[in-house]
């Protein structure tokens, strides 16, 4: 199992809970350049904080993003996407209005998502450490 320098204790909980998180412009529409990129980034930086999620990394594509984040296990991954993507957006689209008119209705991101989770243990360990636990 990880050791303790890998978690992070919470109220009520020790954690070490990593996602990487991807998901796309709408119809892959490759705006997010120049100063749009850089503007996300600094976005995903501000609600990271405010939300008191880890941004480990980042990387912004011309047409999709790339976040890995770690974050308290009382978010629903599901949670933090709507959260990331919905501010973004609004937020884009005052910043720079220009985007608008390469996207047809408006929309910045597709409504679809990845998420991966990622430890520092495999599937394997966790596996046998559980099976093993009797034993000792």
């Amino acid at each position: 199992m990880a050791g303790k320098e890998y978690w992070i204790s919470a109220r009520g909980c020790v954690y070490n809970t990593n996602y990487h998180f991807v998901w796309s412009t709408k119809y892959r529409r490759k705006v997010l350049i120049g100063k749009i990129a850089e503007d996300l980034k600094e976005l995903h930086e501000q609600i990271a904080k405010e939300k008191g999620v880890t941004l480990v990394t980042q990387e912004v594509m011309p047409d999709h993003v790339h976040l890995f984040i770690i974050m308290h296990p009382k978010f629903a991954p599901a949670d933090i996407v709507k959260i990331f993507k919905g501010i973004t957006a609004k937020k884009l689209f005052e910043m720079h209005p220009e985007i608008k008119s390469r996207l047809w209705n408006g929309h910045l991101w597709n409504p679809s998502y990845y998420v991966g989770t990622c430890g520092d243990t495999t599937k394997e360990t966790v596996k046998m450490y559980i099976e093993t636990q009797k034993v000792k």
